[in-house]
């Protein structure tokens, strides 16, 4: 078995890898599909907010699935669509079309996410020892490298559908070869049945989304994880825009922003166990909130993505903290507050760019920038007079 788990482990870390890069991938190719088809930013932002509400329509479906026929067949498939979906988004010159592609898309990413997270946990029970901070750590490593990818593939002299044709079939690649040493569904469901907590085994009935606690932690995690959609769907068209960057090189925001998330997540167990997670939240929420309102004062490029490397630092840990404090909420199994606070905190990384979309046509992509630093200040002020 402990031959096994290692195998696993190394390739739930590859699975979290590829989900970092094919949602990231997506971030240099806004601004192609919104001169292609012509979109101001409202138009942008619905389609944006059709990439989120495939994510979350999706989420509890791969529950679902993968309760029945194994994470790992889940991740697989719902993977391989992933990857052949990206190069279609450089080639649609419908916005109904479009709309569908992302749909898509944000299906199969909210997929491969609650499949990949479950797997994990399954792989760190199995292992008896923390692994999901370095897991969450890869996820941001992909990111840096999808969202770098395009623009230097392009740079090598690819056409932007062949880089996102070869993006897609590292994708399927790496898939491929990692499958085989995930758990399968018996494995897990053994796992399940040897690491089932007392709490996980109360009656649910009764239980509801609806209690405060879990109202309040959903509220913050849609708060930090907002900031994260923001950086993916417009750090490029922000870049762009209103930094005057070339579009090749508009990728660079959310690799600079992945960059600083990925190094404190993989440092995030030790930073937590040294600090408490109030002083994680509310000093990485004020970080955070002053590396945007930086990136939106500044006339430079430079301090633009010093401003997003503050907001990558400030937000990384403090989604752990809420997911710890969700498992601690008396008479709520973790099973029940977890994927709830989960679900309200991936509507603000994947719908919340949509809001962004709106404040930024009725106002400017500045305003836009701006309300999500506010948004981290409030996550500071309510969570440090909580008590």
């Amino acid at each position: 078995m402990l031959i096994q788990t290692i195998k696993a482990r190394k390739a739930t870390k590859a699975i979290f890898l590829v989900c970092g890069l094919g949602i990231s991938s997506w971030a240099p190719m806004v601004p192609y599909a919104k001169d292609r088809l012509n979109l101001n930013n409202a138009d942008l932002g619905l389609l944006l907010l059709l990439l989120g509400a495939g994510a979350i329509a999706m989420m509890p479906v791969s529950g679902i699935l993968a309760h029945r026929y194994g994470t790992r067949i889940v991740i697989r498939y719902s993977a391989i669509i992933m990857a052949l979906t990206l190069p279609l988004l450089l080639l649609i010159n419908s916005p109904i079309w479009m709309g569908l592609a992302l749909f898509i898309l944000g299906g199969t990413v909210g997929t491969v996410d609650v499949a990949m997270n479950a797997h994990g946990v399954q792989v760190q029970n199995s292992s008896e020892k923390p692994i999901m901070s370095s897991l969450h750590g890869l996820f941001s490593v992909g990111g840096l490298f999808g969202a770098l990818g395009l623009g230097f593939l392009m740079k090598l002299g690819l056409s932007p559908i062949a880089a996102a044709i070869s993006i897609a079939f590292l994708l399927i690649l790496i898939v491929s070869w990692n499958y085989r040493f995930l758990f399968d569904v018996h494995t897990e469901k053994e796992l399940i049945r040897k690491f089932s907590s007392e709490t996980e085994q109360v009656n649910l009935k009764g239980i509801s989304w609806l209690k405060g606690s879990i109202i309040f932690l959903g509220f913050m995690c849609f708060s930090v994880f907002l900031s994260e959609g923001a950086m993916l769907d417009w750090s490029a068209v922000f870049l762009d825009e209103n930094k005057g960057i070339n579009p090749e090189m508009a990728g660079i925001g959310y690799a600079a922003f992945s960059i600083a998330m990925a190094t404190m997540r993989l440092l995030g167990d030790k930073i937590v166990s040294h600090l408490s997670g109030k002083t994680v939240v509310i000093g990485g929420s004020i970080i955070a909130a002053s590396g945007i309102f930086l990136a939106i004062l500044t006339p430079w490029i430079a301090t633009s993505l010093l401003g997003f490397v503050l907001l990558g630092i400030g937000a990384a840990n403090i989604v752990p903290v809420f997911f710890s404090e969700g498992g601690r909420i008396k008479n709520v199994p973790a099973t029940i507050a977890i994927p709830a606070i989960s679900t309200m905190g991936y509507a603000g990384q994947l719908a919340g760019p949509a809001l962004l979309g709106f404040i930024a046509y009725q106002f400017s992509l500045n305003i836009a920038f701006a309300f999500i630093g506010a948004l981290m200040l409030i996550v500071a002020i309510t969570y440090g007079l909580r008590k």
